[in-house]
């Protein structure tokens, strides 16, 4: 047996191999009212039926105004939570564990979906709303925020608990909080977009307040058999903003506080960023969070079954997590199981695909 295709426990969960599905937005609820649809079950659902280990959900609202676009996932009422349900269930019985990523976008939030007309904000009159964030600043190219009020941040938290627990009525098995790609949480983590002179900004300890508050009350409704997941974003790739080392100590302070694992990407803070991209240009940044002793999963421009195989046997995670190459290759972990020696009769195939598996 692989690496890839060894079983992985955080708590009582039970991941059957290592080949996650990142969260990708779909901008596809055309009703604009959060609730997902076939496409999102048909989508998701591949993915399992494909051998993915945990198949996650796009960065998923948890109130309206924190959807990314007027066409994004919602978990802020019952009627996402019915809809939702048969999705998890389909994707727990192809044997994948399915997951969902709580977000909130703040100012990059009300902004046109990328093959729908219009670029930047959408105006209200269009379906948008105002957007709220740390602090009066806009990001490039969007309308400018309102600053959030001290009590509008320290209710944050209770939001993204109420989040979780829909999500797991709905079924799902786990929760990863979206803390990167400069939505409201990492906009709170970096000194570039966070100028508040309260208790949420400035020093490290305040910076992260937000963060540590919101794993806390995720993690007390969530059930203690069931992993919790954060994903950060290691570095904002401009000087003087968020870091490797500030996530290195954030993750350890987060698992003390009941994360289970820390999914490792960068960027999206801030459009002055200076990417170093080539194949797997962001191993390095989740190996430094594994070697904190945290469970930490690699993302980014991991392509190659043998590529991905070799970055668990470095030891510079504990996962991989495949995003545009899973839309290519929606049974990506078959061709890996193939490449990498696996016997078809131990590959995650439904049975209903046996007959086409590799030999």
């Amino acid at each position: 047996m692989t690496q890839l295709f060894e079983p992985l426990t955080l708590r009582g969960t039970t991941f059957r191999n290592r080949i996650w599905l990142a969260p990708m937005c779909q901008y596809s609820v055309d009703a604009q009212d959060g609730v997902p649809t076939d496409w999102h079950l048909v989508h998701l659902g591949s993915f399992a039926r494909g051998g993915f280990g945990l198949v996650l959900t796009e960065a998923t609202a948890v109130v309206p105004e924190g959807r990314i676009s007027p066409q994004d996932t919602g978990i802020w009422d019952d009627e996402q939570v019915e809809a939702w349900r048969r999705i998890a269930d389909f994707v727990r019985a192809q044997g994948a564990v399915p997951g969902m990523q709580l977000a909130h976008a703040g100012r990059k939030a009300s902004t046109y979906a990328p093959f729908h007309d219009g670029e930047g904000t959408v105006p209200e009159n269009e379906g948008g709303w105002p957007t709220v964030a740390p602090s009066a600043q806009a990001f490039t190219g969007y309308a400018e925020p309102r600053a959030m009020t001290t009590e509008e941040v320290a209710a944050l938290p209770q939001a993204f608990a109420d989040g979780a627990a829909r999500a797991l009525r709905a079924g799902f098995e786990t929760v990863e909080i979206h803390a990167a790609h400069g939505y409201l949480l990492h906009q709170f983590l970096s000194p570039l977009s966070n100028e508040r002179t309260d208790e949420y900004g400035g020093s490290f300890e305040n910076r992260t307040r937000v963060v540590r508050d919101v794993v806390a009350a995720v993690r007390a409704v969530w059930p203690e058999d069931k992993p919790v997941m954060v994903r950060l974003s290691a570095t904002d790739w401009v000087e003087g903003g968020w870091d490797e080392d500030q996530t290195v100590e954030l993750s350890k302070a987060l698992v003390g506080l009941g994360a289970d694992f820390v999914d490792v990407s960068s960027g999206g803070l801030d459009a002055r960023q200076q990417i170093s991209v080539g194949p797997g240009y962001q191993v390095p940044f989740a190996r430094a969070v594994h070697d904190a002793d945290v469970p930490a999963g690699a993302v980014g421009l991991i392509t190659e079954p043998a590529q991905a195989e070799k970055i668990l046997l470095e030891g510079s995670a504990d996962v991989v997590l495949l995003a545009r190459a899973a839309l290519r290759e929606p049974h990506w972990p078959l061709r890996a199981a193939h490449e990498l020696g696996v016997p078809a009769a131990e590959a995650p195939y439904p049975p209903q695909y046996e007959r086409g598996a590799w030999r």
